[in-house]
């Protein structure tokens, strides 16, 4: 690592921050993770580590045992290669192409215009210092960098038994300093698919684009229980108050870009008498003041625009347009149930990910979410009941299961012992309403011992994302005395 991308290469510890810094140098969004891959393949080849990788396209990278401590327990050190490409609309950057710019921001590190990259490029990061030190004391270790983790878990469903010889795995993927996790929430895809007609839009009618945007987003696991408004929920709202008194047409509804994402910009293009659209410009901004005093602690910076549309396709018939009006203003979103077993944590969820239009057909994206199945059972049910009342189709698709807490877990109880003797009180121990790879790991591995810690990350999944900067020598810190904690095999 010769070279260095960006001024976070000075920033301590520096084994970390400089492979985060060659990490945002490579274009490695969910899809397009091969180049980042082969780079650290030839790293490690070069370092003379073990690699491997399997048909699913995840890395494996072995180190032997410091001189020793050969017969401590194996250590599998995991992250995701993959990051979620989100960026601001006026920001003009292509992720499989183009390199993230990180930059220091006070107390954090966080990227211009687009998502940082840091979930879960600080576990990795954290993963390839481990690979490099000559300083660490520590047993057998194994490295695992899953793929496609953010967009349908694919490396993780794919990692097969005989792959790993370790005890005991280390996930990198929890977002909160001073908690160590121990459970996480399994999920859902589902997909309502409405059929539609159209016809052709009226001479003396004109056509709109009304973009709602300028909403927090996040994470639609983590940040799910914040409040943070969903763009298309708010624009089904204002449709389904306001479409039959403007005689509105719908031509397209375009609104959020992944389903784990909280949506935050929605597009719907419409078509109204010419004689009402100075109707739909009043009743627009008032709702845009309305949204304002209803969400303004949490969504201070609502922005709405009205503006002359060019359209090509015709308007939605009638009857389709009212089905799906309704059942996206009916459909269930955020919270859904708080955990009674767990103080604070949510048990299931729904968002409201992704509408697309095309020609004959509209779909809305959701992801489900929960700690226990019966409550994913339940929202599905709910989804098939909106769907079954609109006469549209629902799919569901790549369900993974949580991952169930161990009360007995030893590597947990040497993580709060390690941490408590540095820091002098104990972490928080949690269970995460996201979805963590530690449930399918548990499929092909279920006697391996596991724990999730991470440094703070904010606002994941959006432009806003950020690391705040002490908190990774913290996680480094840490990192480095579990692995001089583990003890030996029985």
């Amino acid at each position: 690592m010769s070279e260095f991308h960006s001024e976070i290469s000075k920033l301590s510890p520096a084994p970390i921050w400089q492979f985060f810094d060659k990490i945002c140098s490579i274009p490695h969004p969910s899809k397009h993770e091969e180049e980042l891959a082969q780079y650290i393949i030839a790293w490690a080849t070069e370092q003379g580590l073990d690699v491997r990788r399997d048909p699913t396209g995840n890395v494996f990278i072995k180190k032997p045992a410091t001189a020793g401590m050969e017969n401590k327990k194996g250590v599998v050190l995991q992250a995701h290669i993959d990051m979620v490409p989100q960026k601001n609309e006026d920001t003009v950057h292509d992720f499989a192409k183009d390199p993230i710019q990180p930059y220091i921001d006070g107390e954090w590190v966080t990227a211009k215009g687009t998502t940082l990259g840091a979930d879960n490029g600080m576990g990795m990061a954290s993963c390839l210092a481990v690979l490099a030190s000559n300083e660490i004391q520590h047993g057998p270790i194994e490295v695992l960098l899953t793929v496609d983790e953010e967009a349908g878990m694919t490396g993780a469903f794919g990692l097969e038994a005989g792959w790993l010889e370790g005890d005991i795995l280390l996930n990198t993927d929890s977002e909160q300093e001073g908690e160590v996790y121990m459970g996480c929430a399994g999920g859902i895809d589902g997909a309502m698919t409405f059929e539609i007609a159209r016809n052709a839009i009226p001479a003396d009618f004109v056509t709109r684009k009304l973009t709602l945007k300028g909403l927090k987003g996040g994470h639609s696991g983590c940040d799910i229980h914040t409040g943070r408004a969903n763009a298309n929920k708010l624009l089904a709202r204002f449709l389904a108050g306001h479409a039959k008194e403007l005689d509105l047409r719908i031509v397209e509804f375009k609104g959020g870009s992944l389903r784990n994402a909280i949506p935050r910009e929605g597009f719907v293009t419409v078509a109204v008498p010419a004689a009402n659209q100075e109707k739909l410009a009043s009743l627009y901004n008032y709702y845009t003041e309305l949204l304002s005093t209803e969400l303004g602690k949490v969504e201070d910076s609502i922005v709405t625009f009205n503006e002359e549309a060019s359209v090509e396709m015709g308007a939605l018939a009638s009857a389709d347009q009212a089905r799906f009006i309704a059942a996206l203003n009916a459909c269930p979103n955020g919270v859904i149930r708080m955990s009674d077993e767990i103080e604070g944590v949510v048990e299931t969820s729904l968002n409201v990910g992704v509408i697309t239009t095309e020609e004959n057909s509209i779909t809305v994206l959701c992801l489900i979410r929960s700690l226990i199945d019966s409550g994913r059972s339940q929202v599905e049910s709910m989804l098939h009941s909106v769907a079954e009342l609109a006469g549209a189709n629902i799919a569901f698709s790549g369900a993974y299961p949580g991952w169930k807490p161990d009360a007995d877990s030893e590597i947990m109880h040497i993580f709060r012992d390690m941490y408590e003797g540095i820091y002098g009180h104990k972490p928080n121990i949690m269970v995460i309403h996201a979805g963590l790879e530690c449930g399918l790991f548990k499929e092909p591995y279920p006697n391996m011992d596991m724990v999730s810690f991470g440094p703070t990350i904010k606002f994941p999944h959006s432009p806003d994302e950020k690391v705040k900067i002490d908190t990774v020598e913290l996680f480094w810190n840490q990192m480095v005395a579990l692995l001089e904690a583990i003890p030996e095999k029985a």
